[in-house]
């Protein structure tokens, strides 16, 4: 387990390249990582995707030249630590800055997204990474949003947010992971944190409507009625159109969107304008939380669209 030095930066920062265990993790990682960002690696000797991208990484950390460190850890034995930090596939990548987790990745990348990586963590870390790194730190956030990814978006809006508590993109990017988390009043909180001016860009504007919809939906499900009881309401009655709409409301509270949008197009297919039109009002308002690229929405628009021009 001896650090490996090769050569220094400008600021006589030096290279380190080290293994690490539970007992040593602490020291390894979570302090070291108040003076630079740490890269940890997962890997095991069965594992080929480790073995390729293990000496791809060391290469990229000694090419910062000290900027960054990586610690190396066995996942076989370090089984404790790995289910601590979640660590389910291999290799998995962690970056920590400031004691926390900012950054990771899972299985082998190529070398652009490698070192784009390591230039946002350059970038978070106040050093010299490529372009405004704070868009960059936010920008892969919401990809790992995208990708359903909330807690690890949420970790990277947060420590954008320490270094720029007013960061709108941040701010809005964290209230729609706080949603897909279920912590509907602290994404309200962040939404009126949101300056006026910064919410007239059109992709936090977007971003803030979706945000908005959600919690006008969390508000909804709050009396929504018992699944099992809806769903015996709805056999018994087939064209009971208020229970099916209410199921649709129980699904949703219970975070089932295809639930609830199978129920409400099963109300809009035996009358369509049932209620003035509000099963289909209802599933546009899923349509809209979720976002217009979404794969739930991209399904159920052509689904309603299916059923409505039949």
């Amino acid at each position: 387990m001896d650090q490996l030095i090769s050569g220094a930066d400008n600021s006589g920062a030096q290279v380190s390249i080290k293994d690490s265990t539970i007992e040593t993790f602490g020291d390894d990682v979570i302090a070291a990582s108040r003076e630079r960002p740490v890269i940890v690696d997962f890997w095991a000797d069965w594992c080929g995707p480790c073995k390729q991208l293990m000496p791809a990484l060391e290469g990229a950390v000694r090419a910062a030249k000290g900027a960054v460190a990586l610690v190396k850890v066995n996942a076989d034995e370090n089984k404790t630590l790995c289910a601590q930090l979640q660590v389910q596939s291999l290799p998995t990548v962690l970056a920590f800055w400031q004691g926390q987790p900012v950054d990771g990745f899972q299985g082998n990348v190529p070398p652009s997204q490698l070192q784009a990586f390591i230039d946002r963590l350059i970038g978070m870390s106040g050093g010299d990474g490529a372009g405004d790194p704070l868009a960059e730190a936010a920008d892969h956030a919401n990809g790992l949003l995208d990708a359903g990814e909330a807690m690890q978006a949420a970790q990277i809006f947060q420590q954008i947010l320490q270094h720029d508590q007013t960061y709108a993109p941040a701010l809005a990017g964290m209230a729609e992971a706080s949603i897909k988390l279920g912590q509907a009043e602290q994404a309200q909180a962040l939404l009126d944190a949101i300056d006026a001016d910064a919410a007239k860009d059109a992709k936090i504007a977007e971003r803030i409507t979706r945000v908005k919809s959600a919690l006008e939906l969390a508000a909804q499900a709050e009396d929504a009625g018992d699944v099992a009881d809806l769903e015996a309401a709805v056999a018994a009655d087939p064209q009971n159109h208020q229970a099916r709409y209410d199921l649709a409301l129980a699904h949703q509270a219970r975070g089932d969107m295809p639930a609830a949008a199978e129920a409400l197009l099963g109300v809009i297919m035996r009358e369509r304008d049932w209620n003035e039109d509000a099963a289909r009002l209802q599933l546009l308002k899923l349509f809209e939380a979720a976002g217009p690229t979404d794969p739930f929405t991209l399904k159920y628009r052509r689904r309603l669209s299916s059923v409505l021009f039949s």
